[in-house]
């Protein structure tokens, strides 16, 4: 056995080691998903690719490698392998994005595709580092003591992995971007590198010592157990972490804190294992109750997310500051998920102390229980988010995870002879637990964090878990109806909601000469993609909708409003994320209207990119036009600057039509050409005099736009009137995606009126936009006039 203050130094290595692997982790799912896509089929790959190279790793190493080579030596290259490939990913990327998009298909090919994909990006990298622990096993004893190290290192690795979530999420990509991340991760590598080289300078070789024979024996209930931990531990994490955005808000800050508890709670159990294992004389039998014990802390983590969590008395635009939500969004998540976690971190050592044996090699001893824990830990995380919560919901899929656990522990009970009375009860208990879940409340989809002001408020008429989101719609006294999507309602049929979606659907279809094909990114209620259709200029309209539950069961509660737009014959709905979409069709638009969810959403920002406006603009046929709707309200001045200087940036001819509430800010559509826009009103009056266009003015009628010149009124000035305001506004890029940090911070705020009132001191008057005869430009710069309170 190596002295104890080098082994102690070793948790300090592996802490590094982790921290670097999360902030790759983040950095590499960031980039791999602008290439293939950020869909639940793509996040599925990507996870799949992920721990599976951690599998092959922790199983390829230990046969691979001469046991005789010096252990400290075999990880300090490995650290330096990481790194290297850390660097050659964030220079490569590129290239596989684009080889990816020359081959891309659709259905099960296209799944291929990307599996391929990230299988190439994320496996060198992956291997070496599920290599690791093995590695350094050979450097400790295969004695409960020396195992009980072993789970030293694995919770030191889990702590550093915690401050890895928290440094990439709060602090270097908020601040900087992946290459700078990428460099702090492959500088961790470096340290450790080196520190453990010059440890094997002055440290011997591990020995190998007997193991009492009371542990060794059949291993495959072992092998089994802890499979299935991984298993439920991962298939959970995607199931509560689902439920908490809802309950937290879907930020980038969110996922960090969410991941930042669960490694915590995993590395606080797995240390807590390694004391026990030191001094257990049947680890066995503890492992088996601690899978039973898992059962009754998942029951305490889904009442806890549906029955108390959403409806303790938080306000949360009541603090303005995020930073002291923060704080209260890490007390309810470890709150909720703590003791689940620590159970499956302890679960760990226990599993190294149960299957150590006589003149076991320890690195294949660690590699074995690892990659058992990894391929389990693959089946959970793809499991439940592409079946299990959507054919079964999360009730079910909590039910199933707690059976699958009481099980395990059940056979490893069996196996340790325990008496069968204390089989049955075991038995019992887990299935009363079972029992205990409840469905995810439908209140709490629809409204997320605000669910507890919303009690009595609204009829939920619909609830649906799908691939890619939980979807609710609603409907109040009043019989507005309303669209939830990310705990929030993101379209309504109230007048202000509704007078919003028909000025992006039809400013998208007037302003071009010849709308004949039509893009809609977002399809929602529908409501923008109806206004698009009955346009008797287009010809077809493609509607790229993420979530399938929306075109397939949303929208139609929203036929009365949207047209019935998903039965209308010249729509088709591809179901795809819109950036994956755009990548991978040869398809060209005459205009393109993007609707997409918050920017403060995960992912979200994506779509609000330099790079994917310039996609959009090769995707445009000569002389068309992008819209895209920018809200004021649950953000921040940052966020709207960066949202609007970003478009400006790539449309330098864009302008600004705003969406008021009581003459006060609301919403905005923002409107580009690759052309200098010109909008000759005469001739857009004429067109919607003639016969085959009165759906359009119908439409406009709705919303208390009568003519044209309505329509047009509501322009709050063009690129070249902002230029000051947005002297300071930070580019929204894909190396950065500094919009969801922004907007991340400014979920909670309401100052929609605040943010247009400044904005309306640099807007200017329509040059050399608008042209038609003097009366209805006279009539125009009035009402223009009128509404900026001049």
């Amino acid at each position: 056995m190596q002295s104890p203050r080098v082994l102690t130094a070793l948790i300090a290595l592996f802490a590094g080691s982790g921290c670097a692997a999360l902030i790759y982790e983040v950095v590499w799912f960031q980039l791999l998903e602008l290439v293939i896509g950020s869909s639940a089929v793509s996040m599925g790959v990507l996870l799949g690719a992920f721990m599976g190279g951690m599998c092959i790793g922790s199983l390829w190493l230990p046969r691979a490698l001469k046991p005789e080579w010096h252990p400290l030596r075999i990880y300090a290259w490995l650290e330096l392998g990481i790194g290297a490939f850390g660097l050659f990913l964030l220079l490569v990327m590129p290239l596989v994005g684009g080889l990816y998009t020359a081959w891309a298909g659709t259905g099960v090919i296209g799944i291929l595709i990307r599996g391929l994909a990230a299988a190439a990006c994320l496996l060198p990298p992956t291997v070496l580092m599920g290599a690791t622990l093995p590695a350094i096993a050979r450097w400790v004893d295969a004695t409960p003591r020396g195992v009980a190290w072993l789970g030293f290192f694995y919770g030191g690795n889990i702590a550093g992995a915690v401050a890895g979530s928290l440094l990439t999420g709060f602090y270097l990509l908020r601040v900087y971007d992946v290459g700078i991340a990428t460099y702090v991760a492959v500088a961790m590598n470096l340290t450790v590198a080196l520190v453990a080289f010059a440890l094997s300078a002055v440290t011997p070789q591990g020995t190998s010592e007997p193991v009492p024979t009371e542990v060794a024996g059949s291993r495959w209930a072992v092998y089994l157990v802890i499979g299935l931990s991984g298993m439920t531990a991962l298939a959970a994490q995607v199931t509560w972490t689902r439920t908490l955005s809802l309950m937290l808000g879907a930020t980038v800050y969110t996922f960090s804190l969410i991941l930042a508890v669960f490694l915590g709670g995993l590395g606080i159990g797995s240390s807590l294992g390694a004391v026990l294992a030191r001094t257990l004389d049947r680890p066995r039998l503890a492992l088996a109750w601690c899978q039973i014990m898992l059962c009754a802390a998942m029951a305490w983590t889904a009442y806890i997310l549906t029955e108390s969590l959403p409806f303790w008395p938080v306000n949360p635009s009541i603090e303005t500051d995020a930073w002291f939500q923060f704080q209260l969004d890490l007390t309810r998540t470890a709150y909720a998920v703590l003791p689940g976690t620590i159970l499956w971190g302890a679960s760990f050592p226990l599993a190294l102390a149960a299957v150590a044996a006589r003149d076991q090699d320890p690195a294949r001893l660690v590699g074995g229980v690892y990659a058992a824990n990894t391929l389990g830990a693959i089946v959970g995380s793809v499991g439940a988010s592409l079946l299990l919560v959507v054919w079964l919901g999360s009730q079910r899929a909590q039910q199933v995870m707690i059976v699958a656990s009481g099980l395990s522990g059940l056979v490893l009970l069996w196996r340790e002879r325990v008496h069968a009375m204390a089989l049955w009860i075991a038995a019992a208990l887990v299935w009363l637990l079972a029992l205990s879940v409840n469905p995810l409340p439908g209140l709490l989809v629809a409204y997320g964090r605000y669910a507890v002001l919303e009690m009595g408020e609204a009829d939920i008429i619909y609830m649906g878990e799908g691939w890619n989101a939980s979807v609710a719609v609603s409907e109040r006294d009043n019989g507005v109806r309303n669209y939830h999507n990310a705990g929030k309602v993101q379209a309504s049929s109230e007048p202000q909601d509704m007078r919003l979606q028909r000025m992006l659907g039809h400013l998208t279809t007037l302003v071009p000469d010849n709308p004949s094909s039509v893009l809609v990114i977002g399809c929602g209620a529908g409501v923008t993609a109806g206004a698009v259709s009955i346009d008797p200029a287009v010809e077809h309209e493609t509607i790229a909708e993420i979530e399938p539950l929306v075109p397939q069961v949303v929208s139609t509660y929203f036929a009365d409003y949207n047209f019935d737009v998903i039965r209308n014959p010249k729509v088709t709905v591809r179901i795809d994320d819109a950036r994956h979409f755009l990548q991978t069709t040869n398809e060209k638009f005459d205009a393109i209207t993007s609707d997409p969810l918050d920017p403060w959403v995960k992912g979200a920002a994506m779509l609000y990119t330099r790079e994917f406006f310039e996609l959009v603009k090769a995707r445009l046929n000569p002389g068309g036009v992008v819209t895209l709707f920018v809200q004021l309200y649950e953000s921040n001045t940052e966020a709207v600057k960066s949202e609007i200087g970003t478009f400006f940036e790539a449309f330098p001819n864009g302008m600004i039509f705003a969406n008021t509430y009581y003459g006060e800010g609301y919403d905005l559509v923002l409107l580009g050409q690759v052309e200098p826009t010109r909008i000759n009103l005469d001739k857009i009056e004429a067109r919607l005099a003639r016969p085959e266009y009165a759906p359009i003015r119908q439409s406009l009628n709705e919303v208390g736009m009568f003519t044209a010149v309505d329509l047009f009124a509501t322009f709050a000035g063009q690129a070249s009137d902002f230029e000051p305001w947005l002297e300071e506004a930070q580019i929204n890029r894909d190396r950065n995606l500094r919009l969801q940090y922004l907007a991340g911070r400014g979920l909670n705020l309401y100052q929609a009126d605040l943010i247009y009132a400044e904005m309306l001191t640099f807007a200017g008057a329509p040059q050399e936009i608008f042209t038609g005869s003097p009366e209805v430009l006279e009539d125009l710069t009035f009402k223009i006039r009128d509404a900026h309170g001049r």
